[in-house]
């Protein structure tokens, strides 16, 4: 019997974790909005599509170009004996993908910063081109609650060691 995502354990090492500190720390009245942190999972997929790195390279471009981002690098990774991993470094963060073609399943995660991006368009972009049925998407804005904010942001100098 052939191993899919699904049979994996979801939070293996976990176990001696101390959720309640994780969870504590709630976002309320944020003055410090980092970007928005968009995943997507996609399920029954086109299986060639899921196995095919070009194809995926240039989905990934697409993306990237749709969503209004800026391309750093990309990488990608054809596996043996099916699957693809591939990761868009972005001048606003990144996109990654990771596909289980035998389960006709990908991990999609779309993480961009500024208000001058459309992280939602790419997930809309990368579903649509894997030809997805059915998907799971979760939004939210990465950001420093009022309570543990520093002063508003401001730019660093890096000043010399003196000798």
């Amino acid at each position: 019997m052939e191993q899919c995502i699904f049979d994996i354990h979801p939070n293996p090492g976990w176990e001696d974790c101390d959720i309640q500190k994780i969870t504590t720390l709630k976002p309320s009245n944020s003055t410090n909005i980092h970007g928005t942190h968009c995943i997507l999972e996609l399920y029954e997929c086109d299986e060639i599509k899921l196995n095919d790195e070009a194809f995926l390279r240039y989905t990934i471009g697409l993306a990237v170009k749709l969503a209004g981002a800026t391309l750093l690098n990309l990488i990608t990774h054809q596996f043996e004996p099916q699957g693809v991993t591939g990761l868009a470094l972005l001048a606003e963060s990144h996109i990654s993908i990771h596909t289980w073609p035998e389960c006709g399943y990908a991990a999609v995660d779309v993480f961009t910063c500024g208000d001058h991006t459309m992280p939602e368009k790419a997930c809309e972009v990368i579903s649509s081109e894997l030809s997805a049925k059915h998907f799971s998407f979760k939004s939210l804005q990465r950001q420093t609650p009022q309570a543990l904010s520093r002063d508003p942001r401001r730019q660093y100098s890096i000043k010399p060691a003196s000798s």
